[in-house]
């Protein structure tokens, strides 16, 4: 079934209900890599209850709304790939909370042979009172379905880094089974677990997530700029260039100009990009 651009203008939700609660919080924490040395004091906030309730990094709304790609648009959904992430935060993440979910399909472009471009778009908010949280934007590539009738265009333009050195950098290491610990916080895609279905891809083993490297840069930005402050962070967008292999190095190159950090993410090792045009807006 080919894609259907009516279809997928059409296509939106709203007001579903979501919960998360403190386990899920520190989960999220320690799947990005908080908590490898457990008696950090800058750390144990965001992965421990024993100083009152634990600490939101900024990157979990990332995965508070459930099947923000739903697999029967009528793509090949083997194919597709996330090729950009952007949330913007309108206060902290609360460590606990019943949401309610807004989400739709902004933008559907048709790019022949290389594939579909679809944007969606996804607001949280407090179901007690409608505040609004948070609101996310991501570009899939579906690679299988160019040609499907719909308008050619553009999504949004990538940020630019500078083209100085970075002001700062920060290295961390993932864990051979990280991918094993993020795909708990719900995306549970068999090439981050299954190393058959990775060699058929072309992959020596399975991959880590996009999203989880992008906590990762996350990580680096809190700890590097914010001095691991949560409250910082208002917002950060970044495209994905290249996957990670778990037990990878991380290296997140920082420029920062006023309230923006540029940002780039390399495995050094491999001398590859993973994460690029990245650009994390702190609080004023």
């Amino acid at each position: 079934m080919a894609l259907n651009y009516d279809k997928l203008m059409a296509t939106s939700i709203v007001d579903l209900p979501h919960s998360y609660r403190d386990t899920e919080t520190m989960l999220y924490a320690l799947s990005v890599g908080l908590g490898r040395d457990p008696v950090d004091p800058r750390e144990l906030p965001f992965i421990s209850e024993h100083d009152g309730l634990p600490m939101t990094m900024p990157s979990l709304a990332t995965v508070l709304v459930p099947d923000m790609f739903p697999p029967d648009l009528g793509w090949d959904y083997s194919q597709v790939l996330h090729a950009e992430q952007r949330l913007q935060l309108f206060r902290p993440l609360p460590p606990a909370a019943d949401l309610k979910i807004n989400k739709r399909i902004v933008g559907a472009y048709d790019r022949g042979a290389h594939g579909a471009m679809v944007l969606f778009e996804a607001e949280g908010r407090l179901a007690k009172d409608d505040t609004v949280l948070f609101t996310l934007g991501n570009t899939i590539i579906a690679r299988g379905d160019g040609g499907f009738g719909g308008p050619s265009g553009k999504g949004p333009a990538p940020h630019r880094v500078p083209r100085r050195e970075p002001d700062l950098s920060c290295e961390l290491d993932t864990r051979s089974d990280q991918a094993l610990w993020y795909r708990l916080n719900g995306d549970r895609n068999p090439l981050h677990s299954d190393p058959e279905l990775a060699r058929s891809v072309g992959y020596e083993r399975p991959i880590l997530h996009g999203l989880c490297t992008y906590g990762v840069a996350c990580h680096a930005i809190l700890k590097t700029i914010c001095n691991y402050d949560h409250t910082l962070i208002a917002g950060m967008d970044a495209r994905f260039s290249s996957p990670v292999l778990p037990g990878d190095k991380i290296r997140t190159d920082m420029w920062q100009d006023g309230d923006t950090v540029s940002f780039q993410c390399t495995v050094a090792e491999r001398d590859t990009v993973v994460l690029r045009n990245g650009k994390c807006t702190l609080a004023t």
